[in-house]
Order: C-alpha cells, then sequence, then structure tokens
C-alpha cells in the first residue's frame, strides 16, 4: 500500500499539530505500523446526518486531498490521532450485520479494543428493546428496531487477530471485570447495556490497567 500514499500524502514539510496514523487493514492496526500524515481533519456527525445515512460518528477527511478523503471512506481501516483511536465502520462487522460507513471512536485496552456503534442484531433486539415489546422475528425485525435505535450506541470487542467483532454484553463485561470484584459487584445492579453504562466501567479499566503500567 505505500505506493498509494505516494499519490495523495504529503508527510513533510507540513506543519504538524497532531500525531496522526492511518491503518491500510488489521495487520497494520495490530502492529502499530501505520503511515503518518498530517492533513486529516475529525468532525463529529449530526444527528440528520446519521438519520439519512446511519453509520458511525465521525467523518474524517483530508483538507483539499479527493484521494486520500476517497480513501479515508472506502479503504481505510483505522486512524489515529494523538491518542484517540477510530476504526473504519465500512470494515467492522458483527455476525452477519454492516455496520455502515465512517468512523466509530475506540478504547484500547492492553491488547483489546473497544469500540462504539448503533446496536444491530441481538444488541438491538435483546438488549435496548423493553423486555415486555413484542419483537418481530427475523432479519427484517431486526432492521426495523434497529432503524429506531439509529441514534443509540453500544460496545463492540474487535479481536484483533481475525477481525471479527462481538458485542460487549453483560456476561463479557463481567469477565473483563474478574480482577476488580467491587466493580463487578456494581455493574451487576446495572440495567442496561447501552454505551453510556458499559462505558463507564471501560474507562474505568483502562485507567486501571495505564495505573499498573507505571
Amino acid at each position: 500500500m505505500k505506493y498509494f500514499f505516494c499519490l495523495f500524502v504529503f508527510v513533510f514539510g507540513l506543519p504538524a499539530t497532531a500525531q496522526q496514523i492511518i491503518y491500510a487493514n488489521i495487520d497494520e492496526l495490530r502492529e502499530e505500523r501505520g503511515d503518518t500524515v498530517s492533513t486529516l481533519r475529525v468532525e463529529r456527525r449530526t444527528k440528520n446526518q446519521l438519520y439519512l445515512m446511519g453509520g458511525g460518528d465521525y467523518r474524517i477527511e483530508a483538507h483539499d486531498n479527493h484521494g486520500l478523503c476517497r480513501y479515508l471512506r472506502k479503504r481505510c481501516y483505522a486512524v489515529r490521532i494523538d491518542t484517540a483511536l477510530y476504526v473504519n465502520c465500512r470494515k467492522m462487522r458483527y455476525k452477519r450485520y454492516r455496520l455502515g460507513g465512517w468512523y466509530a471512536p475506540a478504547l484500547e485496552i492492553e491488547r483489546h479494543i473497544f469500540y462504539t456503534a448503533q446496536p444491530v442484531g441481538q444488541a438491538a433486539t435483546e438488549t435496548l428493546t423493553p423486555a415486555d415489546a413484542q419483537k418481530l422475528r427475523g432479519e427484517v425485525g431486526d432492521a426495523i428496531q434497529a432503524s429506531g435505535l439509529i441514534d443509540q450506541r453500544v460496545y463492540y470487542e474487535l479481536d484483533l487477530e481475525t477481525g471479527r467483532s462481538s458485542f460487549v454484553d453483560k456476561e463479557r463485561m463481567l469477565q473483563l471485570l474478574t480482577e476488580y470484584p467491587e466493580w463487578q459487584k456494581e455493574f451487576e445492579k446495572e440495567t442496561s447495556e447501552a454505551a453510556e453504562v458499559t462505558g463507564r466501567y471501560l474507562q474505568r479499566l483502562r485507567d486501571a490497567k495505564k495505573e499498573e503500567e507505571k
């Protein structure tokens, strides 16, 4: 992929205010060997854009570089800007479901990557739908219910070896908190698996792991 960037990316001679790295595929992300750029811009997408087109919460583009913008939308796997990591939802899959386009923010905890995206499939029909609500069956039902959750978010975990994503449900979160029994007990009382709930514990876990590394 190196020759591709020679056509579009100007690395030298431009002022860099933040470290910006783009990863072409999961191997580059896993091995931390992406390409450094200096013209990227991150923009949060509006609710109207989410309703019209779906996909991730962030648009990442390159100023005055249409070729690189196209690459970022369609082929790039992930982008790191300083300490923030974003994964391309176009490349993410949860079971048979696609997660749309654009980028989702991710948390890194040791060698685990967790990112937020729209609930689909099981994540939509079993966790964010009221327990007493009548559910439609099959893929059509999943799609209808997911469309009503376009601005809702849950956490998925990206497997850096296989590229597959799994839903971070209550069972997985309890497993992640094994070393912190007090947090486990606290989380067991939670009644939602939405990102705003799960994310609080993932943030704690990340901060604790960083402290342990010092």
